[in-house]
């Protein structure tokens, strides 16, 4: 039996945090924030309020929720699975997680050869907002 391997997942306690914020705001996305401002969080937005780039990869979906990340951002992460997870702090300035006392931050661990032979390129479908 092979077992399907995700670009993306989460912990439980970021699924638990994300419905909290789909309670206010039920149609959202993930964009893994590159740097800058916010380091490197994945960020929450309400999908129709982020525009997703013609060049952003979609990592997969996490409880439904599809997650993005930049084409030369996913070309450095691509032997990586990313996991999202929720620690005390601050979210990024316009992400939903601001404001709550806690706040996403990704996770990493590098996937096996195995796991990247059975990896394709756009091994999970995303559905543009």
């Amino acid at each position: 039996m092979s077992v399907e391997i995700a670009r993306v997942t989460a912990t439980p306690a970021a699924i638990e945090f994300l419905n909290e914020i789909r309670g206010e705001h039920p149609d959202i996305l993930f964009h893994q924030s590159g740097g800058c401002c916010d380091g490197s969080s994945p960020m929450c937005y309400p999908a129709n309020e982020y525009r997703v780039g013609e060049r952003d990869v979609c990592l997969g979906q996490v409880d439904g929720v599809p997650v993005y990340i930049s084409e030369s951002q996913f070309e450095a992460w691509k032997h990586t699975q990313l996991i999202i997870d929720v620690v005390p702090g601050r979210g990024g300035m316009f992400s939903l997680d601001n404001g709550r006392e806690r706040r996403f931050l990704t996770r990493s661990r590098v996937f096996s050869e195995d796991e990247l032979a059975s990896l394709s390129a756009h091994d999970q479908l995303c559905l543009r907002p």
